[in-house]
């Protein structure tokens, strides 16, 4: 028996985990990590479960190759040889990239997604940001001038939590990276303060708050113009942070009203004014909005309101308020300007948004004629088929790809199109760094977890995977050595990094730098570049961190050593293999801004040309039923219902309706449930914890065409037969998940 500690990467929350394995190496079982400084030993039922999900049965081994519709194990050498023919054979306008959410979740997918899409030598890139988070990335690249600076409720700290749209007891957190986010919601109450949660049902998460207000699904946006407005009326806003474009943000705040905004959104004219004067009078308060908020039609105006109202009340950039991480890997500021719209698709003209096009209009790149119709696909860890808007007719657009290749552990409603399956190795086998998930963190914190298991002799890790599909990708042949193209990145980067005027290693001889470089591997040796180069590095790091003395030297004492340690490294976080406490958040304004203000952008032209729509839409009545998703604890989007112990009791397939609205359909059993899209027949869960008007469906489900056994037998139906792909946010091209209109009738 031995026992090893690494990162869960199955959701967003990076909880500490102790693994113990036996002489066979297999897992025997999995516990949190109490000597984890930012998870303190908390797990859920999916990072308890990681074990199974690691020895998975169904999971690949070896890539697979299709002829037709059989398929055969082959070689690495002969699956990346057969890549190569398949790209070459194609011109990169008329390739596609898409990235899947697990991607977020490894270090190969924060590393080698960008070198990826740079080879392929394409404009048409696709992600799962599309279909969730997008418009908070463009809200906050148009008020703070960078896409990733998202303000997080400083939750260890605050005194009063409007939560919109978020159902953390469920889902861990999202863009909040919070281990035990129940804990932080139940400490946040026993030290006096107040939970609101706005939400169209009594989530797991709205039962705990203080207070649930029922809002109608899509209509957020409206209930925080109301209270912006309200602050504005009654002399309530206190903007303690530099600002640009108050006046133009009161002057569109104007017509929405409480009495308005309160016929368009269903709170109560009372409860919104009386919401906005908490926010103004708490010590310290925060307001956070998630996907519920995000995808939605006016998604991007929701996300700007979030912040502008943490901005009107005094909250943003000041502890207990919003505010803004600083990730020990942060890189350099962006220096020139945000923007969207850069380049448009090529069918609907929808603009560019992070350099993606939404994902709703992919199948229209595929199915329609023309120069620059999509004939070649690179998916990585995606699944669009289930978790895209009308997944039905993207299942038949991909069935005409000329080529499709994916990296992907299952055979699934998407990967079953391609032409090569090249399987990532298991979870134990890889290295694991939350670069992506960590610029979220409500407090500071890094950890690097090792592998714990060896890769079979030959086996490529899914860092090598990607590399060399990026050096065939430009032309470098099934042959190339990966380890090249890490080192022309590390090149780029010390060469970078002592050329900036003002950074900790100008004038150095990047040469000399490299030869300083720990790490096994490529992704390790250009992690401990980041960590020597970040905020905290050892290469001149500014920011103090770890118990040192009052005066914030930077540095850690090891346990009963008494010494002060240099700054961050790959070798420092490998001495700690419990992970690095580096403090809570720190105000961060005005330097974290890259506007060409220099200011918060609380009236960007973008989003202010975007709220007439917003206006319009007042007096819309609400008529017949919407659709909305929900979240399981025991899931994660489509992968995850593989696993015995994951699936059953409240992790169901089922259609919420509320009672009164059930019986005075006649429903009872099953119904019959259709929109503009498409039409479902789905088991009805009747319960009072949904508002009436609305109906709610799991997303990730309608497992078809897999070699997943467990997620067949327990197939359930997917949602997004009835999303509308040609409806989305404007402004963020993001999907509309929540607030599908819908028909339903006995089946």
């Amino acid at each position: 028996m031995r026992t090893a500690h690494r990162t869960c990467p199955l959701c967003e929350a990076v909880c500490g985990l102790t693994i113990g394995l036996d002489d066979d190496e297999r897992v025997t079982g999995v516990r949190g990590d109490h000597a984890d400084p930012f998870s303190k030993g908390f797990i859920c039922p999916k990072g308890a479960s990681l074990g199974r999900l690691d020895e998975d049965p169904d999971r690949l081994t070896r890539p697979l190759i299709r002829t037709g519709t059989e398929w055969r194990e082959a070689s690495w050498q002969e699956a990346f040889a057969a890549v190569e023919q398949g790209l070459a054979a194609v011109p990169g306008p008329a390739r596609a990239v898409y990235l899947g959410n697990p991607n977020a979740h490894t270090m190969a997918g924060a590393l080698y997604a960008a070198p990826l899409i740079r080879a392929v030598g394409t404009r048409q890139v696709y992600s799962a940001s599309t279909a969730d988070q997008m418009p908070k990335h463009v809200s906050a690249g148009l008020m703070f001038g960078d896409p990733m600076t998202v303000p997080v409720p400083d939750l260890d700290r605050t005194g009063y939590l409007l939560m919109l749209g978020a159902n953390p007891l469920e889902s861990n957190g999202s863009l909040c990276t919070a281990p035990d986010f129940p804990g932080r919601l139940k400490a946040l109450r026993r030290r006096g303060g107040r939970l609101v949660v706005v939400d169209p049902r009594r989530t797991r998460t709205a039962a705990l708050a203080d207070e649930h207000v029922f809002v109608r699904p899509g209509a957020d946006a409206f209930l925080l113009a109301g209270i912006a407005h309200t602050l504005f009326a009654e002399g309530l806003a206190q903007v303690g942070v530099p600002v640009n474009g108050l006046a133009e943000f009161e002057a569109a705040m104007a017509p929405f009203t409480p009495e308005a905004c309160a016929t368009a959104c269903g709170v109560p004219a009372e409860v919104i004014v009386r919401l906005a004067r908490e926010l103004a009078a708490a010590p310290a308060a925060a307001v956070y909005g998630r996907i519920g908020t995000c995808t939605v039609e006016f998604g991007t105006l929701a996300q700007w309101l979030v912040d502008a109202v943490n901005a009107l009340t005094g909250n943003l950039d000041r502890p207990g308020g919003a505010m803004f991480p600083r990730p020990a890997t942060e890189g350099p500021r962006r220096r020139r300007p945000y923007a969207t719209g850069r380049w448009h698709s090529r069918v609907r003209g929808l603009p560019e948004a992070n350099g993606e096009l939404p994902v709703a209009t992919l199948a229209d790149e595929i199915d329609t004629p023309g120069e620059g119709r999509v004939r070649a696909l690179v998916t990585v860890a995606g699944n669009p088929v289930l978790s895209a808007p009308n997944g039905a007719r993207l299942d038949r657009a991909l069935a005409g790809l000329d080529f499709m290749v994916s990296v992907d552990p299952y055979l699934n409603e998407t990967t079953r199109h391609a032409h090569v399956i090249l399987p990532p190795p298991r979870v134990m086998q890889s290295g694991h760094y939350d670069f992506l998930l960590l610029n979220f963190a409500v407090r500071g914190y890094a950890r690097y977890s090792p592998p714990v298991l060896p890769l079979e002799p030959g086996r490529p890790s899914e860092a090598e995977i990607l590399a060399r599909l990026a050096m065939i990708a430009a032309g470098q042949g099934s042959d190339a050595d990966p380890a090249a193209l890490d080192e022309l990145i590390l090149d780029q980067t010390l060469r970078r990094a002592v050329e900036a005027a003002g950074s900790p290693v100008e004038g150095r001889d990047p040469a000399e730098l490299r030869a300083m470089l720990t790490g096994g591997t490529g992704a390790e040796l250009r992690l401990d570049a980041m960590l020597r180069l970040g905020p905290y590095g050892d290469w001149g790091g500014r920011e103090p961190f770890g118990d040192g003395e009052e005066d914030g030297a930077r540095g850690v004492i090891e346990a009963g050593g008494g010494e002060r340690e240099p700054g961050l490294s790959l070798e420092l976080l490998l001495r700690h293999p419990h992970g690095i406490d580096l403090g809570p958040l720190a105000p961060r304004l005005p330097g974290v801004l890259a506007t060409a203000s220099g200011a918060v952008e609380l009236a960007p032209p973008a989003i202010l040309a975007d709220v007439p729509r917003l206006r319009e839409a007042l007096g819309r009545p609400a008529e017949g039923f919407v659709l909305i998703g929900r979240r399981h604890l025991r899931s994660n989007n489509s992968w995850m219902h593989n696993l015995a112990p994951l699936v059953g009791g409240t992790n169901r397939c089922t259609l919420q309706i509320n009672p009164d609205d059930a019986a005075e359909l006649g429903l009872s059993g099953q119904a019959v449930v259709r929109s503009a899209a498409g039409e479902l027949t789905v088991p009805l869960e009747p319960t009072d914890t949904i508002m009436r008007g609305v109906v709610s469906l799991p997303h990730g489900w309608g497992h078809a065409g897999t070699s997943q056994l467990v997620a067949a037998k327990n197939a359930g139906v997917s949602a997004n037969t009835l999303t509308d792909e040609s409806i989305i946010d404007p402004l963020s091209g993001n999907a509309v998940f929540n607030g599908v209109p819908v028909t339903l009738e006995p089946a």
